[in-house]
């Protein structure tokens, strides 16, 4: 029995309103959330679960000018598609707003407002990049350039996609302007910086030691790395017209920086729900018996586990999270999801192409769900977990319960007899999936949780199969009543566990089954169907009338599959395509821009992989001048023993630059070819010795 009730306030990470929502989205937060939100309510718990569209990250100008539109127009047209897009799926929020609303601007503005009086920042003028053709301070993504950790070349002022590594725009190995393609230069500029180093000892009591045993692996890893590399003060507001004026005079033309905005959002959705509910809010985010659990993907644990908790502290009357179970990235087809390069499979897309069946989509996703590593989503394990097993052993099992019913009983639930052994060991074992369900789902590893769902439909089929009631019909019809029951109690149980993960499945589930029940207990509710299943001998009483037979699932066909692969292969075409485009002339050079570059020949002595790094060699190139060092990110593209004797063209008097802790002490000429693979950019080196100056 669950006679005590326990209140949270679940978030799911704000998604940016530049683009729609596709299966990584869905698989890395919301699904998992949705199933955890649902789960509780079924508890019997008091459950806030709020998200809302993030409309002020510097992604949003950027897809505005592009689309040819303003920044007020993309967004509303984004959160229309976003919001839709998660009622469609079932994603059960009590609260979806956006961080262009009223309240989230007085909310952001307030707590901003409250640490400045505080004396919680500090106040610097420093350096920052700058582009002098479109006379605007380069903030996070306006800037791309080299991850000074991987290497990856595309990596964002921000942030690098490649190995999740947060950045300063400073950061970057060559940057360069995404608005003009300019080499920037530096400018000074005034902002408001929180000093982070000043909450380390505090975060590694509140991490390190209080979260040590039941936080994520991959949590719990890339918060200590950070911390043990030392934190460092990090500026709260940017140089923008784009977002939430920075309440302090003598801002002008400052905006907050849309990581200290964003995840108030969620604080600001609460108070729109409790408005409108009649609730307190402050009870979801200030009562210490509140438990706060964020859900977001990798590239967002520093922000929720760092930043916006030194936020909640310095304000001083907030709770802080008890969990944040943080997933890896889920590729598609075997590449890296991109929403730039249209890779992708979006949700209002996928409806298109296979309406009412949101829920397959849902199990797939869980099935395949990236909890503990990177994982892969492709089409043809996508049609085999449905037909294999939605199809053939939950529908199936479900099919066969009802008809039967029907059959013998005009859809009327029959009394039991003698319990048989093997009856009495089926209803035990039934019993028992409630609590080894609901451990899983507690523990955040709702692939496994799912997983155990599907082993009780297999007991089902494998319980049927065994006492074959279609043929003991003939000799014994009182045992048919008991197998028949035993059978349907089977199938309720399966209508009930199955509401977090299948909610669609659920609800025309307990329609066929025709159960009246609530399937969300109340707020102290003293037991909830959840409970009855372990604690009753069935949710289905002897006399019930069930309805008539409908598929739960239906299956997917060659030809379905086939037409999403060959969507994929046209958009693979046309990233290709655009990848050969001739890239425009460079501004021009002078005679003497060019002379400063010592160009040599060298040969590749020695070449090692980078610990930890996917896309990073260490060379040792003879370079006739010395053996030197360089690091260069064309891991992926040869092995190491591939390359020692090879001559390559070297820019040997490129200022060093460290790269995971190793100077890089030049740099080698690469290209790539007709195929898009890189290729040494070296000259006719016969008889030419190491040292050699091109010109």
């Amino acid at each position: 029995m669950n006679t005590t009730t326990q209140r949270y306030t679940i978030t799911a990470a704000l998604p940016y309103t530049n683009g729609p929502i596709h299966i990584g989205h869905l698989a890395g937060v919301y699904v998992p959330a949705d199933i955890y939100a649902r789960f509780l309510r079924m508890q019997g718990n008091d459950v806030a679960f709020v998200c809302g569209s993030d409309e002020h990250g510097v992604a949003i100008p950027m897809k505005a000018k592009k689309e040819g539109i303003s920044p007020q127009q993309l967004i509303d047209k984004y959160h229309a598609i976003i919001k839709q897009s998660f009622v469609d799926f079932g994603v059960s929020f009590d609260n979806y707003s956006r961080t262009s609303a009223k309240i989230h601007q007085e909310t952001a503005s307030g707590i901003f407002s409250k640490l400045y009086k505080d004396g919680k920042f500090i106040e610097e003028t420093t350096q920052q990049l700058y582009d002098a053709e479109a006379d605007q301070f380069l903030a996070d993504r306006f800037v791309t350039g080299t991850c000074p950790k991987c290497g990856n070349e595309e990596a964002y002022g921000d942030q690098c996609e490649s190995c999740g590594s947060s950045l300063n725009a400073t950061d970057l190995i060559n940057p360069k302007s995404a608005i003009s393609g300019a080499v920037p230069t530096m400018k000074e500029t005034r902002h408001w910086f929180l000093p982070l180093d000043q909450y380390e000892d505090w975060l590694k009591e509140w991490i390190l030691v209080g979260h040590k045993k039941d936080w994520k692996v991959n949590v719990y890893g890339q918060v200590k790395s950070w911390i043990d590399e030392g934190l460092k003060p990090r500026a709260v507001t940017r140089d923008l017209d784009w977002g939430i004026p920075v309440p302090v005079e003598g801002a002008e033309g400052k905006v907050l920086y849309v990581w200290f905005d964003a995840p108030i959002g969620y604080i600001s959705s609460t108070k729109e729900w409790a408005e409108r509910e009649g609730k307190n809010w402050e009870d979801y985010w200030k009562a210490k018996d509140t438990k706060l659990v964020h859900f977001i993907g990798k590239d967002n644990i520093v922000f929720h586990c760092i930043i916006f908790p030194i936020i909640l502290k310095a304000e001083g009357s907030y709770i802080l999270p008890e969990n944040v179970p943080a997933n890896e990235f889920l590729n598609l087809e075997g590449k890296k999801l991109s929403t730039s390069k249209n890779w992708a499979v979006w949700l209002h897309e996928y409806l298109e192409d296979f309406p009412g069946q949101q829920d397959v989509l849902r199990y797939v996703l869980t099935a395949n769900a990236p909890e503990t590593k990177d994982n892969d989503f492709t089409w043809k394990d996508f049609q085999a977990r449905n037909n294999n097993e939605l199809v053939a052993v939950f529908g199936n099992f479900i099919n066969r319960v009802v008809v039967l019913t029907d059959k013998y009983y005009e859809g009327e639930v029959p009394s039991p007899g003698v319990y048989s052994e093997v009856d009495e060991q089926t209803l035990a074992t039934l019993r028992a999936y409630p609590a080894v369900i609901a451990s899983s789902i507690q523990k955040y590893r709702f692939r496994e949780a799912q997983g155990e769902l599907m082993n009780l439909a297999r007991l089902g089929n494998k319980y049927l199969a065994d006492e074959e009631p279609w043929k003991v019909i003939k000799t014994d019809e009182e045992r048919v009543k008991t197998v028949m029951y035993v059978a349907l109690q089977i199938a309720s149980a399966l209508a009930t566990l199955s509401e977090p993960f299948l909610p669609f499945t659920s609800a025309k589930l307990k329609k066929i089954l025709n159960m009246e029940q609530e399937s969300v207990a109340s707020p102290g509710k003293e037991a909830t169907l959840w409970d009855e299943i372990s604690t009753k001998e069935g949710l289905l009483l002897s006399g019930h009338k069930i309805g008539k037979a409908e598929l739960l699932f239906s299956k997917i066909e060659d030809e379905q599959i086939q037409e999403q692969l060959e969507k994929l292969e046209v958009t693979k075409a046309a990233n290709e395509a655009e990848n050969k485009r001739m890239e425009p002339q460079k501004e021009t050079a002078t005679f003497e821009d060019f002379s400063k570059m010592d160009l040599r020949t060298g040969t590749i002595v020695e070449a090692t992989k980078m610990p930890k790094a996917n896309k990073l060699l260490v060379l040792k190139i003879d370079t006739g001048l010395d053996i030197r060092t360089i690091v260069s990110g064309i891991a992926e593209s040869f092995k190491p023993e591939e390359i020692i004797g090879k001559k390559v063209t070297v820019l040997v008097n490129l200022a060093p630059r460290k790269l995971r802790g190793v100077e890089s002490q030049g740099m080698i000429l690469m290209t790539e070819d007709a195929q898009g693979k890189l290729v040494f950019l070296n000259p006719d080196t016969n008889g030419v010795e190491n040292g050699t100056v091109i010109s």
